[in-house]
């Protein structure tokens, strides 16, 4: 019995594990790498057909982006998860497909001139559609068979609509060993969907760490302090741009948004305009409004009995067009703009933001996880430029940051997940975070008791002997070999401001001069290469 750690390992995106029991190859997630982590999503670490099945915690990009591309190298089994993911990864895997087919016309265009050989796209929308196909639902608590010996059951995590944390049953000769991958651990009192459910045992626990080292906000009622923010920036003039996650955060920022208006918390402008300008929001909007039953809070469950719709309310537009989406700029009236990507990666998100940021009347809300290198970190750290579409923005707008928001639970949540187990697991795997934060969290858990292991990608624990058989590969290694295929001068320059980026972080809380003097240095350095 073997767990190989194929995704998210050192790292916070392209989850992907791997277990080996009673002859079967069983994945749990597929995801894409984004941001930093971005390097090798063209190539599997694996062979597609060797996999026997294939469990998705839920629907996220970086927990499922990579499934057309298993089955385009040769996937022929089930895809299992739970019937509101199965929706959901119905638009989300076809709007994926989309942008990888346009990002291949992109580049291909830009190759030609350049006298590069045309690439294809890393997965098409037939491909997705055929993904699709395979999607077999099962609902919470459901005890689902895989084969002899193999069974697994789905709990809510609480982090989207049908998010799950796995457990998986394996009998060999004679003994039964329980197996549990947390997904995702959501965060408390989100709107729509319940808080995480939690298990009581496991023999060994592999456990997301995205917020392993700090703390949410306190979540006493984030509604009035984001009417606060609204209600400054339309005093002002401004509008109020929300990079968000098309499928979960959207749909639970617009529930928020009901309630402020019912309850009158912005004063200048009581029927303030809101805006939904993402084709995959209004999607996943759909999902959201249909058949909760099962899935959502007690909360949600009574407004729907009330005869209400939870995301619907006055002044609320979906911008289906590009044409509707240019206009928003155009018009100069107060609004709240919320469009993806919510790290501000892609999409029509950075228009609004090149329209905005340079405005210090406006605000930009960030209301999820940036992961390292996205831009959205970039403005969360407080960079003062940017560069969008060729041309340099500066950042005058107030840039705010509501962690409480977090779909993912904090340090203080993931150690009341863990600590619910009613006796500690042989080993807990770490996965699903940044080096740093991943090592730290671990840590904590060592002080409390816990076996600990932090895997590197492509590490094989032995779950029998309880043994890691092969470390993997470190992050500086992977690094490496995801930069090889450029120069070696450049992938040291590469390295260097992977580096840089960590010294940064380090100095943090440093004294205001050194720091002045140490961002002064790395303006000059960027005045002088910045070509």
């Amino acid at each position: 019995m073997h767990l190989n750690f194929f995704g998210a390992d050192k790292e916070v995106t392209g989850s992907c594990h791997c277990l080996e029991a009673c002859g079967k190859r069983i994945l749990v997630d597929c995801g894409l790498e984004q941001g930093i982590d971005e390097g090798e999503n063209g190539r599997l670490p694996f062979y597609a057909s060797q996999i026997d099945d294939v469990i998705v915690t839920h629907a996220h990009i970086d927990h499922s982006g990579r499934l057309p591309l298993l089955v385009k190298d040769g996937y022929g089994g089930k895809i299992h998860a739970t019937r509101a993911t199965c929706d959901l990864l119905g638009i989300m895997l076809r709007d994926s497909a989309h942008i990888q087919e346009m990002d291949a016309v992109t580049n291909n265009r830009k190759g030609l001139r350049a006298g590069r050989k045309p690439q294809d796209p890393l997965y098409t929308v037939k491909d997705a559609d055929e993904t699709l196909a395979r999607l077999s639902p099962c609902e919470y608590g459901e005890t689902v068979p895989l084969c002899e010996g193999v069974a697994f059951r789905m709990v809510d995590a609480g982090h989207l609509l049908g998010s799950a944390s796995v457990e998986i049953l394996v009998t060999e000769d004679g003994e039964t060993k329980k197996i549990v991958f947390s997904g995702d651990i959501g965060n408390v009192d989100q709107p729509i969907i319940r808080n995480p459910q939690y298990l009581a045992e496991a023999d060994y626990v592999v456990m997301e760490s995205t917020y392993g080292n700090r703390d949410h906000d306190p979540v006493v009622s984030y509604i009035p302090a984001l009417a606060k923010v609204f209600d400054e920036a339309f005093a002002a003039g401004g509008n109020v741009v929300i990079p968000s996650f098309a499928v979960g955060r959207t749909q639970e920022l617009l529930y928020l948004i009901r309630e402020m208006k019912e309850r009158g918390l912005v004063g200048s402008l009581p029927d303030f305009p809101v805006y939904v300008d993402s084709p995959l929001a209004a999607e996943a909007t759909k999902i959201y409004s249909g058949d909760l039953a099962g899935y959502a809070d007690e909360d949600t469950v009574r407004v729907i009995r009330g005869g209400f719709r939870p995301l619907a309310f006055s002044n609320l537009h979906i911008c289906g067009t590009v044409e509707e989406s240019r206009a928003l700029n155009d018009d100069r009236r107060p609004k709240v703009i919320i469009s993806s990507s919510g790290m501000c990666e892609a999409g029509r998100i950075r228009h609004h933001l090149k329209h905005n940021l340079w405005r210090p009347e406006c605000t930009v809300v960030f209301v999820g996880y940036q992961a390292e290198g996205t831009l959205g970190r970039m403005l969360v750290d407080g960079i003062k430029q940017v560069k969008l579409f060729g041309e340099e923005v500066e950042v005058q707008a107030r840039i705010r940051n509501f962690k409480a928001l977090s779909a993912h639970a904090d340090r203080k949540g993931l150690l009341r997940w863990i600590g619910a187990f009613r006796e500690k697991p042989r080993r807990v795997f770490v996965v699903h975070g940044e080096e740093s934060v991943a090592e730290e969290f671990a840590g904590e858990l060592k002080k409390r008791g816990f076996s600990v292991y932090v895997p590197n990608f492509k590490a094989v624990a032995d779950l029998e002997g309880n043994q890691i058989l092969d470390a993997g590969i470190p992050p500086e290694k992977r690094r490496s070999a995801k930069t090889a295929k450029g120069s070696s001068a450049f992938s040291r320059l590469l390295a260097a401001g992977q580096r840089l980026l960590r010294v940064i972080g380090h100095n943090e809380g440093g004294a205001n001069k050194d720091l002045a003097k140490f961002t002064s240095q790395i303006e000059s350095l960027c005045d002088k290469w910045d070509r």
